[in-house]
């Protein structure tokens, strides 16, 4: 993944005159795959879509007979637990104000471990809830966030990372499971990540953002108190820290050194020396141990969609998955004996459902039903994995949803859906916007312009410091694209986007006035001097990498000023829909402000929809119900057909 913080965990987004026009299309095996005849679907009103549940997060009881997740049923996040077998879900918190996302039951009893911030503000704490029900804030004041960091293999402390004593630094901390009672284990003066602590506590991997595109891992001694650099290198190479082995002898970490894609090395931590361990055709995004050490479980990016390998003891025996139909599967979790599994399954047409497996048995249970009862899935969108050649050649993949009916004689209007970021990806899985988009009777193009994650480091790296031309100009070549299925209304496609895609959205109106006919923007940026400057405090690790990437506000202010599209809105001459969380620490309420101010001085229509209780993405289903009906209603009003 990029690091580049400003937009992650979104949308689960100055231009060269004499830009070509015409994109040359890939070959045909790329596109769309051809209906044989329009199939009629049934449109669903916007309370029975998003009567869907939005759910996550896995952990067994310590009797292994539960597992505790998080859901948003109540109207609010909150932790529920459920039974290996099925049955009904109980209720762990009762929040109706502030989202709680469960953590980890603890392993000895009934205690459990959740996190929850304020009204989207980030500020995330890690509370307790005991045995009686009260709930403790484990790590208490104002204007910190804390994150839970793992188990001691006995389950007698475990770890806690917090910036409680310098904003801009994570520390690390053992928490006693017992008393709460803690002590520092490492303090953060370098502005290093915390990567993983191994299971005898004496040695803590470190990763080092330098750029994007350029990241390191070192190793500290807890006993010496020393650090030390694991990967020099010349040339710009991602190497990142992912875990320590059972038995504390070997570091595993994912590097792209040598090659377009990220494969896993082991550091031996008593002779030093490192060996390639595993590899794919794409991105390794991450690898960890189950609590018992007995599986390691790997997941890789696969052109959009997520494939989880799991194998078995020193000799790495693969383990045989479930076979399921309808999606893949996702978030792997063991129980503390390692006897049963956890995991998400996510399809194009499904929302995630938790299941148990148990590996003895092999019997399989679906613990939850996701999707709203009143939608049939064969009504939704199976998604299609497109390409087309952007204006300089290169290859742009992307995912799209085709709406059920679009035919040539039938034209429809599109959407060109640009993800956050940057270093964001449009993945294959169930998105609750794009179905509904899709469902009325939109098709949808999840871009992955130039610079998106998981098609190697060159396609990666391809936007630094060309956001707002390139990147820009793929988006426009993605109009011509879908103009030339057949189905689509040229004159009736919009760009929309979150966050970076909300950028995105708002350049593609003010440096490219002509190309679509409306913009959609989710808490996009439109002052990028702003929000460099004033990004989180906790960002330091990642504040050189951001400059790299986008700008320097100091030495690059013209650069930033003439991609910046508050400072052009006079250019904004198509209807604009803005979305923003009050709360918003990454890109807060005033980027959001100016630009409506600005381009309603242009009497242009402009809609601003503003949630009180919400920060970077809308927690609450009231919300997010909210904010997809009004898009909904704008596009109606401004590019369907009257």
């Amino acid at each position: 993944m990029k690091i580049t913080p400003l937009l992650r965990g979104v949308l689960a987004a100055s231009l060269v005159a004499g830009l070509s026009t015409g994109a040359a299309l890939a070959a045909s095996a790329a596109a769309p795959a051809a209906k044989t005849a329009p199939k009629a679907a049934k449109k669903y009103t916007i309370e029975q879509f998003f009567a869907t549940k939005r759910i996550g997060g896995a952990s067994f009881s310590a009797d292994e007979k539960r597992i505790m997740f998080h859901s948003d049923e109540s109207g609010t996040y909150n932790a529920y637990s459920i039974a290996v077998g099925g049955g009904k879900a109980e209720a762990l918190t009762n929040s109706t104000k502030d989202s709680t996302f469960s953590v980890s039951y603890f392993p000895g009893d009934d205690r459990i471990l959740f996190t929850r911030d304020s009204g989207g503000d980030e500020n995330n704490h890690l509370f307790v809830r005991e045995l009686d029900g009260k709930e403790k804030d484990l790590t208490p004041g104002d204007k910190l966030k804390a994150a839970f960091q793992g188990w001691h293999p006995d389950g007698n402390a475990f770890y806690v990372r917090t910036n409680e004593r310098d904003p801009k630094f994570f520390d690390l901390y053992r928490y006693d499971a017992k008393t709460y009672e803690r002590k520092m284990l490492y303090k953060n003066e370098k502005a290093y990540e915390i990567g993983a602590l191994s299971r005898d506590e004496k040695w803590i991997a470190l990763n080092k953002t330098n750029t994007t595109i350029d990241t390191d891992v070192y190793l500290h001694d807890v006993v010496k108190n020393e650090t030390k650099h694991l990967t020099p290198h010349t040339g710009s190479v991602k190497s990142e820290a992912e875990t320590f082995d059972p038995a504390s002898k070997r570091l595993f970490f994912v590097t792209d050194e040598g090659s377009e894609f990220q494969r896993i090395k082991t550091y031996d931590l008593a002779t030093g020396q490192m060996k390639e361990h595993e590899k794919a055709n794409w991105d390794i995004a991450s690898t960890y141990f189950s609590r018992d050490g007995r599986f390691r479980v790997t997941a890789i990016n696969e052109d959009g969609s997520t494939v989880i390998r799991v194998v078995e003891g020193d000799a790495e025996k693969p383990v045989v998955l479930p076979k399921l139909p309808g999606g893949a599967i996702r978030g792997v979790t063991f129980s503390k004996s390692g006897t049963k599994m956890a995991f998400y399954l996510n399809g194009d047409r499904a929302p995630s459902n938790l299941y148990s497996y148990d590996l003895k048995t092999k019997k399989l249970t679906q613990l939850t039903q996701s999707l709203s009862k009143d939608v049939n899935p064969n009504d939704l969108v199976e998604a299609e994995v497109v390409r087309f050649k952007s204006f300089d050649g290169m290859v742009i993949p992307s995912i799209y949803y085709k709406p059920h009916g679009a035919s040539a004689s039938n034209k429809v209007p599109a959407i060109v859906f640009v993800h956050g970021g940057p270093g964001g990806q449009t993945t294959r899985g169930y998105s609750s916007i794009m179905q509904y988009l899709a469902n009325n009777g939109y098709a949808v193009l999840g871009i992955n312009n130039r610079g998106s994650s998981g098609y190697g480091k060159t396609f990666f790296a391809a936007d630094d410091k060309k956001h707002g031309r390139e990147p820009l100009w793929d988006c426009i070549e993605a109009k011509t694209y879908l103009a030339s299925l057949g189905y689509i209304d040229p004159e009736r496609i919009a760009i929309m986007g979150g966050s970076y895609g909300g950028y995105m959205t708002l350049a593609a109106m003010a440096f490219r006035p002509e190309a679509f006919k409306v913009g959609v923007n989710i808490f996009g940026v439109s002052n990028w001097l702003r929000t460099l400057e004033s990004i989180p405090p906790y960002w330091e690790s990642f504040r050189k990498a951001l400059y790299e990437e986008i700008g320097d506000p100091v030495k690059d202010r013209e650069f930033l000023i003439a991609t910046s599209p508050l400072f052009h809105a006079k250019e904004i001459r198509k209807p604009l829909i803005v979305i923003q969380g009050a709360n918003d620490p990454r890109v807060i309420k005033p980027e959001s402000d100016d630009i409506v101010e600005a381009v309603k001085k242009n009497g242009v229509p402009v809609e601003y929809v503003v949630f009180p209780d919400e920060g970077h993405g809308f927690s609450k289903p009231k919300n997010n119900m909210e904010a997809n009906k009004k898009i909904v209603e704008f596009l109606d009003k401004h590019l369907k057909k009257n």
